[in-house]
């Protein structure tokens, strides 16, 4: 809850960019961080989930407050973050109902106990920044659009996206969320580390996914053969429990190898131009030392 409170700042103050790119956060040296300056005329602001020390740092105008991340209710921690805003002369609107989740409470009435664990928070960044660093090795591959590795605080995924250029079917029933963030032909990759979906399903585990969205015929069916790799009909996704990618010598290499797949099917399902988008003769690259080692339990 408290990265949405952040990211309906994102929101609030940034210009928008398409599909929504403008509102995701990054992962940062230290944690989980706005994508960059935010800048409305003479007005800046930064903002950052400081995981190693624990504070919440939110910078403007030349000036740097720090406020501690410890357990409170998301209604306290909603007051203090808006309470250092006007500090900073930034009077921001945020709308205050919580995205993307089963039953939202708004942050100015969510006056539950939330508990705030230090070593939980911190090995979580730690996965993020192994996940983020793969798959931005992805990246040099594909010359099409594609996004940048990114933080969605609504789902609470790490994502990158490929487009193949095209548009997509109109879903006219959807919200506007999904609306612009399907609005053209994609495949998606990325990190969950599991939870209840806006839909009602529950995931018990941390897991890599990949889909295609629209999802072309046969794309459920096409094996992948990584170990432990499958497709969820439930979720309408391929996904890979991160239990199990941990434990294997080479972490990285298997979640290439997991996406890459899954791109494959999708694309050449889906009838996407290849030869167009992908580099022809890219080099293999070999994961960093880092990315090699078991991550954190």
């Amino acid at each position: 809850m408290w990265t949405q409170v952040v990211g309906k700042t994102l929101l609030a103050f940034s210009r928008p960019q398409n599909h929504w790119w403008h509102s995701a956060l990054r992962v940062s040296a230290r944690g989980l961080a706005s994508p960059g300056p935010l800048c409305d005329g003479e007005r800046v602001l930064d903002v950052e989930f400081d995981l190693v020390d624990h504070v919440l740092v939110v910078r403007s105008q030349g000036r740097t407050v720090a406020a501690p991340l410890l357990s409170r209710t998301v209604h306290a921690f909603y007051d203090e973050y808006r309470a250092i805003l006007g500090s900073m002369g930034m009077d921001v609107d945020i709308w205050t109902t919580p995205c993307e989740v089963p039953r939202p409470v708004p942050f100015d009435r969510d006056d539950a106990p939330r508990q705030y664990d230090p070593a939980a928070a911190n090995r979580f960044w730690q996965v993020l920044r192994r996940c983020d660093e793969v798959l931005k090795s992805l990246s040099y591959d594909f010359v099409g659009k594609q996004s940048p590795v990114h933080f969605f605080w609504g789902s609470f995924d790490l994502a990158s996206t490929r487009f193949s250029g095209r548009r997509a079917p109109e879903r006219p029933s959807a919200d506007p969320v999904t609306r612009e963030a399907y609005s053209h032909e994609v495949i998606s990759f990325g990190f969950w580390p599991g939870g209840l979906t806006a839909g009602g399903v529950l995931v018990e585990e941390p897991v890599l996914y990949a889909y295609a969205a629209p999802e072309p015929p046969g794309f459920r069916d096409v094996p992948v053969r990584v170990p432990r790799g499958r497709y969820d009909p439930m979720l309408s996704e391929f996904i890979l429990p991160y239990e199990w990618v941990r434990t294997v010598p080479d972490p990285a290499s298997e979640i290439r190898a997991f996406c890459e797949e899954a791109y494959l099917a999708g694309a050449t399902l889906g009838g996407w131009d290849r030869e167009a988008l992908e580099r022809s003769g890219a080099p293999h690259h070999e994961p960093a030392a880092a990315l090699t080692a078991a991550p954190p339990h």
